[in-house]
């Protein structure tokens, strides 16, 4: 598939969006869009550990059950988690029932609320944000990796944090608004910069 493909209304966007209408609304209201606030960063990092080796549409279709099982993803909450919240959640059918990703994502919510009061995790984030250049015009330009999300990653795993590999470091980079990887023909593409990350957010 080459360039961008008209959408349910018509509008170009990036092809993968054009299978189904959660991706469809996804693509257009959320990725590549800045994400305000640690609770929402942890939340997306955390979908995006549950989707490795999984299709994005299945973690988009379960993720109110993923909110309703990790208590909205306040960091507070899941830190304090223990082994019952674990059998709690293997039992959940809702999600994905995977200890190890479980087990990460609380893991990781103890390691955000252990960064230093002058450190966040969008701080992080935001050293490693591309700062621009041509746009992609086909899916192949998309890289899955970077050298800076291979640095993102050992950072982050420095700093506590599982589950988090250069892939998973990429796709989060491009779901907060940190990367603009939207196709250079895709309709949203320009809003997406428009709205880019602020400074006082880095």
């Amino acid at each position: 598939m080459n360039g961008a493909v008209p959408g349910s209304d018509g509008r170009p966007r990036c092809g993968w969006a054009t299978s189904s209408t959660e991706y469809e609304r996804y693509h257009d209201e959320e990725w590549g869009r800045p994400v305000q606030g640690e609770a929402a960063l942890f939340e997306r990092l955390s979908l995006e550990a549950f989707q490795s080796g999984l299709s994005w549409i299945t973690i988009l279709r379960k993720r109110e059950a993923f909110r309703r099982a990790f208590a909205g993803f306040d960091p507070l909450t899941v830190a304090a988690f223990g082994e019952e919240d674990v059998e709690r959640l293997m039992a959940d059918a809702a999600i994905v029932r995977n200890r190890r990703k479980i087990e990460a994502v609380i893991a990781n919510a103890g390691a955000l609320l252990a960064l230093p009061d002058e450190v966040t995790l969008g701080s992080i984030l935001a050293r490693y944000r591309f700062p621009g250049g041509p746009p992609p015009v086909n899916p192949s330009d998309v890289p899955a990796t970077t050298p800076g999300s291979t640095a993102l990653a050992r950072e982050l795993k420095t700093c506590g944090f599982r589950f988090v590999g250069p892939t998973t470091a990429y796709a989060m980079l491009q779901a907060t608004g940190y990367v603009n990887d939207h196709l250079r023909d895709c309709w949203v593409r320009l809003d997406v910069a428009r709205a880019a990350v602020p400074e006082a957010a880095r």
